[in-house]
Order: structure tokens, then sequence, then C-alpha cells
């Protein structure tokens, strides 16, 4: 059987951090989202693998290239819909075919459940249906798809993973898979609605917080740098090459921490935490359920918890960040949130900033004692 996994995307809800990278290469656990896509088919022998990219592409591609399988790219030039993007792929797909998104998390068991069902979509009830195509069904048949109503009958969605024929191109009219989806039904093509055992999607950048932590429960232990004898590290954690963890360290994990990165000492590292490679956390700091991505550092005496820091980033001492509701503004609409911080790339800020429920652009510098609630800050701004 064949997959074809759309990566073209760039994920405009989750800006800032994918000005620099597609949503399909952000870091969950310190791997690419892509690269779970990848494993579930491979756990399901599905080897035959084609990857639609597009925004970023040479991201993509070069990631791809150093898996030990083989995938075959097709690039989409523009941006024109799910539809168009698998409508790129059509002439390498030669029958019964997977496709998948490539910036959801999907597990294993699921994959196994719609591998073999063909005309089928993969569904699950999520507590925010509007964002998704909300799906009806009778007696375990899809009766309808409708692409991201404003007021959901249904918690039940379309995961975007769907099981299909070849002829299932003759339905494409619009730029949405989920318009031919509902085309086939209308033409009377029983489609079958499969329950999915483990998925998620980040639709806003907050939402890779949770993705994060539920990753990291499968995360092997490994200790491949060194760590003095009077750290403690309890739990599931993983330690990359190079990394030096200093005195008076506490870990619990489920955390992984990357390469050649320098912890502490006297710092305390919370569960359901990824730390990057070549990350500094200095002296008197916490970090707890967050994502710092590579090249990082967070200055003495902080405190991060509910969190995306992205890469290069600069934080100055007694930099803190605390967890707070709040409302933001997305494509016109109120969008309820409730995080610490989202950081962009080159973010530096002085120290004694303090983060609340706030999204800061890339290259964006915070002077000292900045207090950052509830807002966006835009790419590039100067904060006094």
């Amino acid at each position: 059987m064949q997959a074809v996994i759309l990566a073209a995307g760039e994920g405009i809800r989750v800006r800032p951090l994918t000005r620099s990278r597609p949503k399909a290469m952000i870091p969950v656990a310190n791997r690419p989202i892509i690269e779970y896509v990848i494993d579930a088919l491979l756990k399901n022998g599905i080897r035959d693998i084609i990857v639609v990219v597009g925004y970023r592409k040479e991201q993509v591609t070069r990631f791809l290239n150093g898996l030990e399988v083989p995938v075959e790219v097709v690039v989409q030039e523009k941006q024109l819909g799910t539809a168009h993007a698998l409508q790129c792929a059509e002439s390498l797909i030669k029958g019964d075919f997977l496709v998948l998104p490539g910036d959801n998390y999907i597990d294993p068991r699921s994959i196994a459940r719609i591998r073999d069902t063909t005309n089928a979509v993969l569904v699950k009830e999520h507590p925010s249906p509007s964002n998704f195509g909300v799906v009806f069904m009778n007696n375990g048949l899809v009766t309808d798809i409708v692409e991201k109503p404003e007021h959901s009958p249904s918690f039940m969605v379309s995961t975007g993973i769907c099981s299909l024929k070849k002829s299932f191109f003759s339905y494409i009219r619009g730029t949405d898979i989920t318009d031919a989806v509902a085309g086939m039904i209308q033409a009377g093509e029983p489609v079958r609605a499969v329950p999915a055992d483990d998925w998620q999607d980040a639709i806003f950048a907050w939402d890779l917080v949770k993705m994060n932590r539920r990753l990291l429960k499968n995360i092997p232990k490994a200790r491949e740098g060194t760590a003095s004898r009077q750290t403690i590290i309890q739990g599931q954690v993983s330690i990359g090459k190079g990394t030096r963890i200093g005195p008076n360290t506490v870990i619990t994990g489920p955390v992984v921490i990357g390469d050649n990165c320098e912890i502490g000492p006297n710092t305390v590292i919370l569960p359901d935490t990824s730390i990057g490679s070549r990350v500094s956390l200095n002296p008197f700091s916490i970090v707890g359920d967050s994502i710092i991505m590579d090249d990082s550092t967070i200055g003495s005496h902080s405190r991060i918890v509910d969190s995306v820091i992205g890469e290069r980033c600069s934080l100055g001492d007694h930099t803190s960040v605390t967890t707070a509701p709040g409302l933001m503004e997305f494509e016109g609409h109120a969008i309820r949130s409730e995080f610490g911080a989202v950081l962009g790339d080159n973010v530096s800020s002085g120290p004694f900033t303090v983060f609340k429920n706030s999204i800061v652009g890339n290259n964006v510098t915070i002077e000292s004692q900045a207090r950052i609630s509830s807002r966006i800050v835009p790419d590039g701004s100067l904060v006094i």
C-alpha cells in the first residue's frame, strides 16, 4: 500500500513558529512532527511513501533525505489547498492509498485500524470541532463532512487521514480533500468512519505544549551525557551526547534533553519538558511543561512553565513565565487561551522580564523589567 503525506503548508495559526519552518518540521519531544507520521506508517509495514512539500520545502527535503527509508518527494509550487497538494502526487499513485497530514501526530494502532478499509475516514472526538471537518455518521458510515462550521452540532471530526481508491481523484472539484470526500458521499459511494486510537493536532502554537506532553510518555531512558554525582534524575529521562548536568540539579521525567547542553548547577527540570540541543539553562532556574528549541539560553533564577521557546532565544536572569487565561485574536475571532508564553526565534529579553499568556514574534528585543501580558508582539519589535 502507498501513503501520501501532505507537508506543503505553512501552518498560519502556529505563527510565529512557522515563519522559519513548516509546521510539519516543528520539533515536539525533540523530533519533527512529520517523523511520528512516518514512524506510524513504517510500523505498519507501509514503506512506499510520497511526501508533498511546498512551503520552505528545502527543510523538509533535507530531513527526508537523512532518513534510512527512501521517500519520494513531490513539490506543490503554490499552496492551493490539500486537494491540490494530493493531485501533485497523482501520477505516482498506483492503486489504493492512505493520505495523511504531515503536521498531526498519529499513532501506529490508528493506522492499523484504517489501513485495510478502503474508502474510509479516520475520525476522533475533539473539544474544538469547529477547527476541523465535522463528521456526521450513521451506522458506521459517514453521511456528511462539513469543513470548519461556525457552530458545530457534533464533536466528531475528521483527522485528515483517509484510505482511498485512485478513483477518488475524479471527485476533486475544489481545494480541500474534505469537499471531495463529501462529493463521494453525495454520489452514493459508501465511506466508512474508523475511530482513531490516538491523534492530535496543534491548532494554535500553545497546543504544542499539550502535544509535547503526550509524546514524551513514549521516550526511552538514555544517558549519553554526563551528570554530577549530586544530580537527582527520576523517571523517564533522555540525555543527549555531550550534555553536562551540574551538581544539585533535579530532573523529573518524562524529560528529553538534546546534545551539547549545559544544565545547572542548582536547576530544576520538571516533567513534560523537551530541551533541544546546545541549550544553556543557568543556575537556580526552573523549567517545566515546556518546549525549548535549539541554541537557546535561559538566564539564572528564571522560571519557565507551560511555554514554547523558539531557536536562538536569550532570556535574561530572573525571567518569569506564568500560566494565565486570556483571549487571542486570530483571523478576526477571539480565541480563548491559557498558557505561559510562545516565543519565536531570536527573541532577546532583559533581566526581570515577565510573560503571561503572550505570543512574541521572531527577532524581538525586550528591555529589562518589561511585563508582556495577554498580547501578541509582532516580529521585529522593540519592547521598552
